[in-house]
């Protein structure tokens, strides 16, 4: 039962903290009972850790987004040359078909610029085309024929391309005839074109920019590691580097059987493959060291008769030094008549 003669004694113990002397041990005495506790003044809140945590976040932050800007097309291009798919033995002749404008400057930037850096340093094959891309806002045969032996479109739209009729009439047609022959093509404007009043075709392929590749030609590019190099190497087709033993796959250990191998190379040697890279890697250079026989000597030499009860040779091999051995480039193409 409950004992009457209990009580439960308290005791509150007030504590003035205004000064340092007020803080230290206290002890209380309550009858027989005795608590002790001491008392320490808290150090105020410190926001400095809290700050150079969040600086040091930023920072890094800020340095990802910059290795990010800085090295996202040489990730890209590096993880396609790794992993990307092959475009080979698909019956292309060229990487790329560029138009550009009939002017000495148009020249000057497709020949002395993008030829020399695309073809000789980075190994495509181009070909290039000043004529009227649509004439009649209507693709020609020619078109249709030289685009299909290439694996991209790129069109150089200067001021003076952009001055064609059928850029400043009825470019929205003819960008959707370009679509039909090419998938995605690449377009090169110049950063002069942008700060200007834009041209309403520079307009109207930023607004279909998921459909095509627009690029912009500025005075830093002309650096070989710029990046819009990089873009355009991320618009073409992934390069892949064959020995020089090897030779293209779509030609090698074809001996004479191929059709592309040109028979009295003498009477074509001025119009020799210019580009020896070629589309898919270096070619071999297959007795090149061998003069082409005097014309004089091989009419004037009797006919030897052929031995009755020897074995006939398959091959005529008597012009053999004469034969130019480069792949022909001017007339292969594979399309089917449904294409056509």
């Amino acid at each position: 039962g409950h004992n009457a003669s209990e009580r439960l004694l308290a005791s509150v113990l007030h504590v003035n903290l205004s000064r340092d002397a007020d803080f230290g041990r206290y002890a209380c005495w309550l009858g027989n009972a005795t608590a002790s506790f001491t008392l320490r003044r808290a150090e105020a809140a410190g926001h400095v850790s809290v700050v150079l945590a969040a600086l040091a976040v930023l920072a890094l932050l800020a340095l990802l987004a910059a290795l990010y800007i800085k090295c996202r097309l040489s990730a890209l291009l590096w993880y396609r040359d790794r992993y990307g798919e092959l475009e080979v033995n698909d019956g292309k002749l060229y990487d790329a078909y560029v138009s550009h404008a009939n002017t000495p400057e148009d020249k000057k930037f497709v020949h002395f610029i993008m030829k020399p850096q695309l073809e000789n340093r980075l190994g495509y094959k181009l070909f290039l085309d000043d004529r009227t891309i649509l004439p009649n806002s209507e693709p020609s045969a020619d078109l249709v024929m030289n685009v299909s032996r290439c694996r991209r479109l790129i069109m150089v739209l200067s001021t003076a391309y952009l001055e064609q009729e059928w850029c400043s009439g009825s470019f929205r047609e003819g960008l959707w005839r370009l679509l039909e022959l090419s998938k995605r093509p690449i377009f090169i404007v110049f950063e002069s074109q942008c700060r200007d009043v834009a041209h309403p075709a520079i307009s109207l392929l930023r607004q279909h920019r998921s459909c095509v590749t627009l690029l912009v030609w500025r005075a830093s590019s002309m650096t070989p590691s710029s990046d819009f190099w990089k873009e355009l190497c991320l618009a073409l087709p992934r390069k892949v580097a064959f020995r020089a033993t090897v030779g293209d796959p779509q030609t090698q250990l074809q001996e004479d059987k191929d059709p592309m191998l040109i028979l009295h190379g003498s009477e074509m040697e001025s119009r020799s493959d210019p580009h020896p890279d070629g589309d898919l890697g270096l070619r071999g250079s297959l007795l090149r060291g061998l003069p082409p026989p005097h014309v004089s000597s091989l009419l004037a030499a009797p006919e030897q008769p052929q031995p009755q009860g020897g074995r006939r040779h398959e091959l005529d091999v008597s012009d053999l030094g004469s034969r130019s051995y480069a792949a022909r480039t001017d007339f292969y193409c594979l399309v089917s008549e449904e294409d056509i």
